[in-house]
């Protein structure tokens, strides 16, 4: 039995045959010392009792069993759970080297260094806060070479009033110089405008010009004195489209019905800024004509429309070698 026993052990160890293969193979051999042990206890036993082997076969296996079966199960139970533990953790193994899980990063800023750790995480960058400009929140902050801002911004993209205030830069930062004013925008709200809405468009865009019915109040951005042949062409099959024209009523190169009279629109246009949307390529059917201008009591189709005094003093303090700007938003 010693010398099966260390056959067995030879053959597991040995990597003569598979590890399960060498399991069964040791379990057979095991299997049969034990019956050739109880053959010859039979036989020893059938000498002294008088020849019968058949009585003393059953008998000494009875005896054999709580002896030899017992250390046959412990050693086999050795042998098989061993290899077969051995061989689950090399499989284990493997499959961590072949596939390991990706590893996710810990914030830096989140995770904390742990006392007596290896390597302490390289603290975080810290993270700085934007730079105050003065100018209200959402408010975009202009190119550097404007220096004067106005702003017009309304509740909600619904809305049909708006808040206007003037800011003057300096050294770097915004300060308020006149507002809040209560304005009025498109009868359609802010945001994309079109030929088809009466919607102000959001955005920055320029303040280069101003025109009117009456006399300059005392403006030094360029200052157009209008009447009945003055045009704003909206007609968007014309080359001429978001422009300023003179021509007689008439004898125009566009469609005059698809465009304003600037001298016949009522006192809205005694006093009016041009917003530079949409002016410098015109985009056909994008919108045209878009205003600020004197406040009338009429419906607005999409211009900003301001109490006359604001007008006049927005026109007296804009100054176009700080190339003025007007922002138009939510907020």
């Amino acid at each position: 039995m010693r010398l099966a026993g260390a056959l067995s052990r030879w053959v597991l160890t040995a990597g003569v045959l598979p590890t399960w293969a060498a399991t069964v193979w040791a379990a057979t051999v095991w299997a049969a010392t034990v019956w050739a042990a109880t053959v010859w206890a039979a036989t020893v036993w059938a000498t002294q009792k008088g020849g019968d082997f058949v009585g003393a076969l059953v008998a000494a296996a009875r005896s054999v069993r709580a002896a030899a079966w017992q250390t046959a199960a412990m050693r086999a139970h050795r042998w098989v759970t061993v290899p077969a533990l051995a061989l689950l953790l090399s499989g284990s193994v493997a499959c961590s080297t072949a596939a390991p899980d990706p590893v996710v990063a810990a914030d830096p800023v989140v995770a904390a260094a742990t006392p007596g750790s290896v390597s302490d995480p390289v603290p975080a960058r810290p993270v700085l806060a934007p730079r105050s400009t003065g100018l209200p929140p959402g408010v975009a902050e202009p190119p550097a070479g404007t220096a004067q801002l106005v702003t017009v911004l309304a509740s909600g993209a619904a809305s049909t009033t708006a808040t206007l205030r003037t800011w003057q830069r300096e050294a770097g930062t915004w300060r308020a110089v006149r507002g809040p004013v209560r304005v009025r925008v498109g009868t359609d709200g802010v945001g994309r405008a079109s030929e088809r809405t009466r919607r102000t468009p959001t955005g920055t865009f320029t303040l280069d010009q101003a025109f009117g019915r009456a006399a300059n109040p005392g403006a030094t951005l360029p200052y157009r004195r209008v009447g009945n042949q003055d045009w704003w062409v909206s007609d968007s099959r014309s080359p001429a489209y978001n422009t300023y024209r003179h021509c007689a009523p008439g004898r125009c190169p566009f469609d005059e019905s698809a465009g304003e009279n600037l001298g016949r629109s009522g006192s809205s246009y005694d006093h009016a800024l041009v917003i530079g949307y949409n002016t410098t390529r015109p985009v056909a059917g994008a919108g045209s004509a878009f205003f600020l201008h004197v406040d009338a009591g009429v419906p607005s189709a999409g211009c900003v429309v301001a109490p006359r005094a604001e007008v006049v003093a927005l026109l007296r303090w804009l100054d176009p070698t700080q190339h003025p700007r007007i922002t138009i938003g939510i907020g």
